[in-house]
């Protein structure tokens, strides 16, 4: 008989929706195949980021070798835009921390940048985020309805992929993903926050 182990991702995940079970009966996060301030809900998930102080700064910045990202559910949607958790787990063995802003950029099928990458959304406060190995944090993924902008400028696309680079880093992780784009740049349909303490759970964080 073949004992079956189970992957980090599968334990980050696991860890995650457990969480959410807590806060959220209601929501399932989902992970891609790859696949804002934190409020006093999310503090008490189990697989839910610190954020620190001055210790934090002994801690090594995390590396992409030392993490996965991936999607949660759809966080809400207004007109022209739908919002989404960009959680970004630790999978290695040590600590690590993170802070600022995810790179951000949507990948055609050849695996070429579409259009503009993420801007910053300016409304989250930057703070330095501890990640305990198999912890999670999150940033707010904004993606615009590219239908807002004129076809000549934003010449609209399919994504197959997301590209996000760890706050700091040059190694990016990417994961599958399928949503209308811009192959143009110029117009920015993308917006994402500052890494945020806690898995991101609708409706109990940004």
């Amino acid at each position: 008989m073949k004992l079956m182990t189970r992957s980090p991702r599968r334990t980050i995940m696991a860890a995650a929706i457990a969480s959410a079970a807590v806060l959220l009966p209601a929501v399932a996060l989902a992970s891609s195949a790859g696949s804002s301030s934190a409020t006093a809900g999310s503090a008490t998930a189990s697989s839910a980021a610190t954020t620190t102080g001055t210790h934090a700064l002994a801690t090594p910045r995390c590396a992409r070798s030392s993490l996965t990202a991936w999607l949660g559910v759809p966080g809400g949607a207004t007109a022209g835009s739908t919002y989404y958790q960009l959680e970004i787990s630790n999978v290695s063995g040590h600590a690590c921390t993170l802070y600022g802003f995810p790179g951000v950029s949507a990948l055609g099928r050849n695996g070429r940048q579409l259009g503009s990458t993420a801007a910053r959304n300016h409304a989250y406060t930057e703070l330095t985020v501890t990640l305990q190995p198999y912890q999670t944090t999150h940033a707010v993924l904004q993606i615009t309805d590219v239908g807002n902008f004129s076809r000549a400028a934003c010449r609209p696309a399919t994504a197959d992929a997301l590209r996000v680079y760890a706050p700091g880093d040059f190694a990016s992780i990417k994961f599958p993903f399928s949503f209308r784009a811009c192959a143009r740049k110029g117009p920015v349909y993308l917006h994402v926050s500052t890494t945020i303490s806690g898995t991101g759970i609708p409706g109990y964080t940004g």
